[in-house]
């Protein structure tokens, strides 16, 4: 139970399932926590997913240490979820075919609608060595 009346893990997810946009927190490997801003989405199986990059902080720190927390707040700045939960990397995108890069598509039609041209955004999660982040959720706290 988490801050707040009635917050469970059920209504954290459908408080960040009605938005996209947070603040992911990973932990450097001195202990202190490391912010992105992310954008993410959230799949009808209760992983919430993060496209990111390889060669970032916040993915080479959930590869080494997997417990990750979501920070998602309202327009009114005093209404807030925080998701906490483990990190899962999916290989990074070696093909335009491959399942991650069909996983990148996936998330930015949910997030964006349709590409323009899929077979360059393809392309481009390659080139960018783009990969997901599948954060499990465990917890949930805030004031909803």
């Amino acid at each position: 139970m988490g801050v707040g009346p009635g917050m469970d893990l059920e209504t954290g997810l459908a408080y960040v399932g009605s938005r996209h946009r947070g603040v992911l927190v990973t932990l450097k490997a001195d202990g202190r926590p490391q912010l992105s801003n992310i954008s993410y989405g959230l799949g009808e199986d209760g992983v919430i997913r993060i496209s990111v990059t390889a060669d970032r902080a916040k993915t080479k720190n959930a590869g080494r240490d997997p417990r990750v927390s979501l920070h998602v707040t309202a327009d009114d700045f005093w209404s807030y979820v925080v998701i906490e939960g483990d990190a899962e990397l999916t290989p990074v995108a070696g093909a335009a075919g491959d399942a991650t890069v069909d996983e990148l598509v996936e998330l930015y039609r949910e997030l964006q609608g349709e590409h323009p041209d899929w077979d360059e955004y393809r392309a481009a999660m390659v080139a960018d060595g783009r990969l997901v982040l599948r954060l499990h959720p465990t917890r949930a706290y805030g004031m909803a």
